[in-house]
């Protein structure tokens, strides 16, 4: 798995290319972690075209970023799914609480008001 993160004014943008499973949430969850301590952030954008798979680990990752961004008043949303990986984030609820867009420029212009 590759992680490729950038800032767009308060929101971490985070590219993932590979499998998001449990042989590897630990490391994007570190690097969440080092960046959300390191920049002032209040949204973070999943940018999943380079996703090839997600299991429960990735759900959970996902979620529990949810749950820290939400207690900052911040929100959560994710890019460029395929259609597997959206199946995957329909059948475990994460659509209903997280907003999914077309493209990244959509999630930063209503994140960010660009």
């Amino acid at each position: 798995m590759v992680i490729k993160t950038r800032m767009y004014g308060t929101s971490l943008y985070v590219e993932i290319n590979g499998e998001l499973d449990h042989h590897n949430t630990e490391i994007l969850r570190d690097a969440l972690q080092n960046a959300v301590l390191n920049k002032h952030v209040s949204n973070i954008i999943f940018d999943f075209s380079k996703l090839k798979f997600m299991d429960s680990s990735g759900v959970g990752l996902i979620l529990g970023r949810y749950k820290e961004v939400k207690k900052q008043g911040g929100q959560i949303g994710i890019v460029n799914a395929s259609p597997q990986v959206d199946r995957i984030m329909d059948i475990s609820g994460l659509k209903k609480i997280i907003k999914t867009f077309e493209s990244s420029k959509e999630a930063i212009k209503e994140f960010e008001g660009v």
